[in-house]
């Protein structure tokens, strides 16, 4: 996918022992906006009750959005931010 944006998705990294926990907190962004990114590169922790995920980037590209800020709260399937797809 050239051009396009790619959502990060956090249904995709919610962990399956997690799946009765409605929500989660970012507790760190490794990449800001207008950072470059790779395919699979952690771009951000999220904190799930007391199980720390990472986040892999989707898409290699720009990370053109981050929706949720650090400490912020988010619902299982909210997007995180988005990248611009190279």
């Amino acid at each position: 996918m050239s051009g396009g944006t790619v959502d990060v998705d956090s249904a995709d990294v919610w962990p399956e022992d997690a799946e009765d926990v409605e929500e989660a907190v970012v507790s760190n962004w490794f990449v800001r906006e207008g950072g470059r990114v790779e395919e699979g590169s952690t771009i951000a922790e999220i904190q799930i009750e007391k199980v720390s995920v990472d986040v892999p980037a989707p898409a290699g590209g720009e990370v053109v959005d981050v929706l949720v800020p650090e400490g912020g709260e988010f619902a299982r399937g909210d997007v995180l931010g988005r990248i611009r797809a190279e």
